[in-house]
């Protein structure tokens, strides 16, 4: 049976960062916010569901308006839970399917708020990537040319380093890439000692 991973951190610490180099090492990964926008741009009940919830503007020829999207729920709680409430059971489906294609000890699922929408509950071990706060904004402001309210902001809705770290099975301290790594290889060898005695 497959182990299921959830690897989880607050934004700008460096999730897709590790989760490439557990690629490297032949872990399978998925993505769940890439699968989740590829399946709002796919399924037609998600989309039908988003126009119903955003207007005729939640889509431009075709595919989903993700700016126009990201204003509306930026400081809507109760509509980003809607849109949840659409796109994550169809992730939860896709993602079963995914793992039952996977020939692998164990797999990776990257999620981003993996302990706020209650979904940790479901993996065998989570892995938190952490780092500082102000290198947290730096890198966020970078990758998005964002500003640092809106990122703090984000950060404020999601859950603190402490409050993950104390759920989670294995935590990364992302600063360094070349200690990243060396504790990616270690975690990895523990979680395949792990999953070999079961």
């Amino acid at each position: 049976m497959t182990k299921l991973v959830g690897l989880t951190g607050g934004i700008g610490s460096g999730k897709t960062t590790v989760a490439k180099y557990f690629e490297e090492l032949g872990v399978p990964v998925y993505i769940a916010d890439s699968e989740a926008k590829a399946l709002m741009n796919r399924s037609k009940v998600i989309r039908r569901k988003l126009i119903a919830l955003f207007g005729n503007e939640a889509y431009l020829e075709n595919t989903l308006n993700r700016l126009f999207i990201a204003q509306q729920i930026f400081n809507d709680k109760k509509l980003l839970n809607a849109m949840n409430a659409i796109v994550h059971p169809k992730v939860a489906s896709h993602f079963k399917r995914w793992v039952n294609k996977q020939d692998s000890p164990y797999v990776i699922s990257e999620a981003a708020i993996l302990f706020e929408n209650g979904s940790y509950k479901k993996y065998d071990f989570i892995i938190t990537v952490t780092a500082p706060e102000n290198i947290r904004l730096q890198r966020v402001i970078k990758r998005d040319n964002s500003n640092k309210q809106k990122v703090e902001a984000i950060m404020a809705n999601q859950w603190s380093d402490q409050e993950k770290i104390k759920r989670s099975d294995f935590v990364i301290e992302n600063i360094d890439l070349e200690q990243t790594k060396i504790q990616v290889r270690k975690i990895h060898k523990k979680i395949l000692k792990l999953t070999s005695k079961h």
